[in-house]
């Protein structure tokens, strides 16, 4: 069931919900919206009726318009988000400190919010949280590639960890993780319409909200090698369902590092037709 409920008192029948549905299953009866019975099973559920009514007048899913954030006046300046955008930097130097497991929490619950094909909302974010079990997590993936090195089981094309290894063991220098406290990945099941690409999206929510909370991320495609293809009895360890496609990981926590300025990219590649 929807739920979809509207309060008379506050709908002024504008039918911005009945213009905005994508589904096109929300109607004008006797005056207020409605949603036919026999319509629900085509809801996105999507919220936009919701989000849409000026006067907070709708609520589906059980989701009431008062816990919502109001979004009038209140997005950041086109000056902010470009400096957000060219300022971020992938981050490899972090503080040997864990995060608030508050603002960690707060972070995923952002990112979540990502747009998903069709609505369909089901990546998984695995996350470790404590810079103790990311230290065991390395020491694990580390040993186990040392393991492949030594017998010679690396595929030619991940010869490199070899190198890694090497200075690691050597010198405690970490690569895979940049001496992060944590570590996201992101998944989704493998019938999803497209998993992959909802993983990148979401990671990408992730990692603009955690630096505007001054969080330094980067991304970690060693670490998505290292778990999904070289070492993938790590998956099982972490809880990684089978059926899920393994979008990528990204190492996080407080920057040791300050940059000033942004860089200067470009000329973009744009084909115009």
């Amino acid at each position: 069931m929807l739920d979809f409920r509207v309060n008379q008192q506050r709908c002024t029948r504008c039918g911005e919900c009945v213009t905005e549905c994508p589904a096109k299953i929300i109607a004008l009866g006797d005056g207020c919206p409605v949603i036919p019975l026999d319509s629900e099973s085509a809801c996105y559920r999507c919220q936009h009726c919701l989000a849409i009514c000026p006067t907070g007048a709708i609520s589906i899913l059980g989701k009431s318009p008062e816990e919502s954030l109001p979004v009038a006046g209140r997005f950041p300046a086109p000056e902010q988000m470009e400096i957000l955008l060219k300022g971020r930097r992938s981050v490899r130097r972090y503080k040997e400190e864990n995060l608030d497991p508050a603002l960690i929490r707060h972070l995923l619950e952002v990112a979540w919010h990502a747009p998903t094909g069709r609505n369909s909302r089901q990546v998984l974010f695995t996350v470790i949280d404590d810079r103790t079990k990311l230290a065991a997590l390395r020491d694990e993936l580390m040993a186990g590639l040392g393991e492949l090195v030594r017998t010679g089981s690396l595929p030619q094309e991940a010869d490199f960890f070899a190198d890694m290894v090497r200075l690691w063991e050597e010198q405690g220098v970490d690569t895979l993780f940049r001496g992060a406290p944590h570590l996201l990945i992101a998944t989704a099941p493998q019938e999803c319409p497209c998993p992959l690409q909802d993983c990148m999206i979401a990671l990408t929510y992730f990692e603009l909200f955690a630096r505007s909370n001054g969080v330094g991320t980067v991304w970690d495609g060693l670490a998505k090698l290292a778990i999904n293809d070289l070492l993938p009895g790590t998956r099982t360890r972490l809880g990684i369902p089978d059926d899920h496609i393994f979008g990528y990981a990204m190492a996080f926590g407080l920057p040791d590092v300050r940059f000033s300025r942004t860089v200067q990219h470009g000329p973009p590649l744009i084909n115009t037709l």
